[in-house]
């Protein structure tokens, strides 16, 4: 048996992670199921997992760079990467609530992880949460979180303790929110993040007891509902009545006869038309100020974040308003919008036939990003040292709502979690094939090829085909001393990488650009790709288009702006 922590070290945050993940995943349909607040648009089991998968995957990443081998690394990173994994991950309302609640407890557990500091942390936590949402609504997981950390403050001492009060005050809570939120009271369901909330304490007190909360039954009207499966609530009886949208087996497959989705952010009405999110680059004040601006828009507005960094979300009529204060404010990238129908709640795209085919692209910025939609692709932007976890890559074939998915990862270390994604979406009924492209102009020569009108078969090998003939290539620089395959290079010195191995070493970028570029030609090519990074002039591209017309005459050039990407020049040669 696993000795059990005394505090929350790295290798206690790492298994609460793990945990947390796993009774996600096992509660994801039937918390999207009783999604009735603020938009009846059953996503908050979703969104809550691919926020919490995004956190595990900084925290493994974490583990994955510790370089001792023998000793975990410092708590205080581990718990900082859980903070900022969420943040950038964050889905959805409830996903971007869980992050500033993560990113709360973390601002305290980076100091120590012993039961005070947990008891701190979770009232930091509630807190952090209440003041990121602009009007906040009593009922909601809020209010499960408040109750947390009011339990977990009156506590016995130890971590086991503290823990366990905090579970037990947030299911507590939960089961109270039907009569603190009318909506959920009408739909008889209890809050759908809260739920989710319970779930991920569930999972804290199985890391630090070793035993998971009791598992039972659902029990009468007005009685206490029992646990199921880390400590999640089905449904709460309101009257006499089962809960909508779940039956004693779990989800209902749907509404009963006569019955829509109930639909009432911020308590009622037809709401706004778009959910708007995106990560975004800017100081405090700006903040500030884009926090008033965008409440004065729309509602369901929440802004985590800090250190320079931020998380925006919210809901509206006019989703370019949004993104352009977004612009004023700062540096908005990974933009999200997404349309809710006018009367039902669904995504109007849900109600659509699907699609025949789709393709599903990672690109490393947002030039490629913009590209690749215009040709008709569904996008995941990978950030440097952000790579996208394998739940993003399913809810980009989700989104795509094609009944064929070609999926680009453009990336060989995203080759085994493309699988992944590949092999859920499978199980959901889309047929996907995974091309294995390595890089992002093997990627634009694929899809150059694309013809969704021919056989699946057919289109899936001519973009094989197309980015198999496409040799690769791109300019980094040198960070350290180290060896390579192309000699001994300095902290400075720029890379050229042909095929992903360091081929050529230089002093400048357009030296060394020339240089990668002539190798790859010297065995053939028609067409050279060249891809300019945020911080490349122009100028650097006309003197290398006019390079290659020199040498090789019967060589195209066509350059592309990636906008903010690892890598300031990425070479395609087909």
């Amino acid at each position: 048996m696993p000795q059990l922590p005394d505090d929350l070290d790295a290798v206690a945050v790492r298994t609460w992670c793990s945990l947390a993940l796993e009774a996600l995943g096992r509660e994801r349909a039937e918390i999207d199921a009783i999604n009735v607040y603020p938009v009846a648009d059953g996503d908050t089991g979703t969104n809550l997992y691919l926020t919490f998968e995004s956190a595990a995957a900084a925290v493994e990443a974490v583990f994955a760079a510790h370089e001792t081998g023998t000793t975990a690394p410092a708590a205080a990173d581990a718990v900082r990467a859980l903070a900022h994994g969420a943040l950038i991950g964050a889905r959805g309302n409830s996903g971007t609530i869980l992050a500033q609640l993560l990113r709360g407890m973390a601002g305290v557990l980076a100091e120590g992880g012993d039961a005070d500091r947990l008891r701190l942390a979770l009232t930091r936590a509630a807190s952090a949460a209440r003041q990121a949402v602009a009007r906040p609504v009593e009922g909601t997981v809020l209010t499960v979180a408040a109750a947390a950390a009011e339990t977990a403050r009156s506590a016995g001492p130890g971590l086991r303790a503290v823990a366990t009060a905090a579970y037990e005050g947030a299911l507590a809570a939960l089961v109270r929110t039907p009569e603190q939120l009318a909506v959920l009271g009408r739909a008889g369901v209890v809050d759908a993040g809260g739920r989710g909330l319970v779930a991920v304490l569930g999972a804290l007190v199985e890391t630090v007891t070793g035993q998971a909360p009791v598992r039972g039954g659902r029990t009468g009207p007005g009685r206490t509902p029992a646990p199921l499966d880390g400590g999640s609530v089905v449904g709460l009886p309101v009257g006499g009545t089962p809960a909508r949208g779940v039956t004693e087996d779990g989800p209902a497959a749907q509404d009963a006869p006569g019955e829509g989705p109930v639909d009432c952010p911020e308590g009622g009405g037809a709401g706004p038309a778009f959910e708007v999110i995106y990560l975004l680059e800017a100081d405090d004040d700006q903040v500030a100020r884009l926090r008033t601006r965008l409440d004065a828009l729309g509602d369901s507005l929440v802004v985590v974040g800090g250190d320079g960094l931020w998380h925006v979300h919210v809901h509206v009529d006019d989703a370019g308003a949004a993104v352009e204060a977004g612009v004023e404010a700062g540096r908005p990238y990974r933009i999200r919008i997404t349309h809710f129908a006018t009367e039902s709640g669904h995504d109007l795209r849900a109600q659509a036939e699907p699609a025949r085919r789709a393709v599903v692209v990672v690109v490393p910025g947002d030039g490629l990003a913009g590209l690749c939609a215009e040709a008709g692709a569904t996008t995941v932007i990978a950030r440097p040292g952000e790579p996208p976890a394998s739940g993003e890559l399913v809810d980009a074939i989700r989104r795509a709502h094609a009944r064929e998915v070609v999926l680009l990862p453009n990336d060989a270390a995203l080759r085994h979690t493309a699988a992944a994604a590949a092999e859920q979406a499978r199980t959901e009924g889309v047929r996907v094939a995974l091309v294995p492209t390595r890089a992002a102009v093997q990627g634009i020569a694929a899809l150059a090829v694309h013809e969704p009108d021919r056989g699946f078969d057919e289109d899936v090998v001519a973009m094989t085909a197309a980015a198999g003939a496409t040799r690769y290539a791109e300019l980094a620089v040198a960070e350290h001393r180290s060896w390579t395959m192309a000699g001994v290079c300095q902290a400075g010195d720029v890379l050229g990488l042909i095929d992903g191995d360091v081929a050529v070493i230089g002093s400048d970028v357009p030296a060394t650009a020339r240089t990668v570029l002539d190798r790859m030609l010297a065995a053939g090519g028609e067409l050279v790709t060249l891809v300019l990074g945020e911080d490349v002039p122009d100028a650097l591209a006309d003197a290398l288009e006019e390079h290659v017309r020199e040498g090789h005459l019967a060589v195209d050039t066509v350059v592309y702006r990636g906008g903010r990407q690892r890598a300031p020049l990425l070479i395609g040669v087909e």
